[in-house]
């Protein structure tokens, strides 16, 4: 189970901030605010690389986090730490405290650079973005015009067929910029109940 690494790593990093976890990727997502800076996974912390510290992490012979989507391996920018960092607290914290300002820089430079196609937002597919398309929202700035309960009901009027509030969601999280799986329980409620009028 993930919890002693997990539970190790959040009293560690307590002073980076508002630490919280969220399963992730089979595991463990730890967050400091918003912004996700390692992942604990069969209780082995990986930290965030970037390219400020991959090439740093790749030296020390770290390796990143695989996990399977639809039966293909998805190599994640999660390094795997070695257990002799857990003996040295200094250099743990440290090496994490480099970890979230990669995320933490690579997050704003998402936000500065706004993809200009559906199916590069997050949790959308080609698919997902000819549906769209075909229920009149071809844009990004359209979406996010229509909110993710609109996206949603035109696209249940546009393809006259049940469709599984997962994608709400995921609608959501391409509007907001993260993984439908963290859409806050309290968010999906009020979409809910906006879905419902």
């Amino acid at each position: 189970m993930d919890k002693p690494a997990l539970k190790d790593a959040m009293r560690l990093f307590a002073d980076f901030g508002n630490i919280k976890s969220r399963s992730m990727f089979g595991g463990f997502g730890l967050f400091c605010e918003d912004t996700m800076f390692a992942l604990v996974v069969n209780n082995t912390l990986h930290l965030r690389a970037g390219k400020e510290n991959e090439t740093l992490l790749k030296k020390q012979g770290l390796t990143p986090y695989v996990y399977k989507k639809r039966g293909f391996p998805v190599v994640t920018k999660y390094f795997a730490i070695p257990d002799a960092w857990w003996d040295d607290h200094q250099k743990l914290i440290n090496e994490a405290k480099s970890a979230l300002d990669v995320a933490i820089r690579d997050r704003s430079l998402k936000t500065e650079t706004s993809p200009s196609r559906l199916k590069d937002l997050p949790n959308l597919r080609l698919a997902t973005e000819r549906m769209l398309k075909k229920a009149g929202i071809d844009t990004p700035e359209t979406l996010q015009k229509h909110g993710a309960v609109n996206a949603y009901k035109a696209l249940v009027s546009a393809h006259d067929k049940d469709l599984s509030l997962e994608l709400l969601w995921s609608l959501e999280g391409a509007i907001t910029g993260k993984h439908w799986s963290v859409v806050p329980p309290q968010r999906r409620q009020e979409l809910l109940q906006h879905l419902e009028k």
